[in-house]
């Protein structure tokens, strides 16, 4: 039976395509656009504060406020300020010293712990190591100070002996004097103690991304699994593990409690990271904030500045060492 021409259902009309995302969507993309930059905000608000504040003390003191390690107030009879001297290049050898100790130690293990929980243990183990660790990053840095003056520095300073003994004919592993507590080398280990958790974290989160089908094809061309953690694994998680130890590094830079209770704070420079003198910029910083007047407190916050770019010129690097070494694997 024949169907009439104009008896066929008219054809639907076409459907307009679009790419405006929906309300739920718009809304969530402001309310994370607002987070960022409310971030970058905050970040802004505080460098100002600290230039306005301190960055007098840089253009007085000038180059000197970098290198020299006189941190002095003299003043007269009445009060007034006769003479001040101001110098944070002691507290930022310091500071580099305990640093990279603390990153020399902790970002090894922290890969080797992060490797064995995310390919070697199974079951309870691992869901028990990782709570631990987890639980071990959101530790108050004031407990990590307390375990390591009354608990870790007797044998670390059996350490800092050991490698003073046969060592020591090294510049950076000779004592002037025999004292070996409350030094750059101790202070380094517990900031590698504290670092690890977080390090160790980031490196597993990784580590657990690496592509499944890479790893497979590793054991189907006959790769033990030494041998496909080496080939695939590590160079996946490469720009991770540089990422995760430029993070710790900043907050080894940054650390004030835990350095100030296990380090003594001396106004000189001192390369020999077993002797036990040193200290940092953050501990010089809330040692000297409570009883320092006008004039001390502007030449703090301009410390605080310098240590502020410090911690920016540590994240541009990351980026950079991501960047350039951050492959995807074989």
């Amino acid at each position: 039976m024949s169907i009439e021409l104009s008896e066929r259902p008219a054809p639907p009309a076409p459907r307009e395509i679009t790419t405006q995302p929906r309300r739920s969507d718009q809304i969530f993309r402001i309310v994370v656009t607002i987070g960022g930059m409310a971030s970058l905000v905050i970040l802004g608000l505080i460098a100002l504060f600290l230039s306005i504040k301190g960055l007098h003390i840089l253009t007085e003191e000038k180059l000197g406020f970098i290198t020299g390690s006189a941190w002095e107030v003299i003043t007269d009879d009445t009060g007034s300020i006769a003479e001040s001297k101001f110098g944070i290049g002691a507290m930022l050898v310091g500071t580099f010293l305990s640093a990279m100790i603390a990153i020399l130690v902790g970002v090894p293990i922290s890969v080797l712990s992060a490797l064995y929980l995310t390919f070697y243990a199974n079951g309870k183990v691992k869901k028990f190591l990782i709570s631990v660790i987890d639980l071990m990053a959101a530790f108050p840095s004031l407990l990590f100070g307390f375990w390591g003056f009354f608990v870790f520095m007797s044998s670390a300073e059996y350490w800092a002996k050991l490698i003073n003994k046969y060592l020591g004919f090294i510049p950076f592993f000779d004592v002037p004097t025999p004292i070996f507590e409350r030094s750059p080398f101790i202070a380094g280990l517990v900031l590698a103690i504290m670092i690890i958790p977080i390090v160790t974290s980031i490196s597993r989160e990784i580590f657990d991304q690496t592509p499944l089908d890479r790893i497979q094809a590793a054991y189907a061309l006959g790769a033990t699994r030494l041998a496909m953690i080496k080939a695939v694994v590590i160079p996946f998680g490469r720009g991770g593990i540089i990422g995760g130890a430029m993070l710790g590094l900043g907050r080894a830079m940054g650390e004030t409690v835990a350095v100030y209770t296990v380090l003594n704070v001396v106004y000189q420079i001192n390369w020999q990271i077993l002797f036990g003198a040193g200290g940092n910029v953050a501990s010089l910083i809330l040692l000297k904030f409570g009883e320092a007047g006008p004039a001390e407190v502007d030449a703090l916050m301009a410390a605080g500045l310098v240590l502020f770019i410090l911690t920016l010129l540590v994240n541009a690097v990351a980026d950079l060492l991501i960047n350039r070494f951050g492959g995807k694997g074989r």
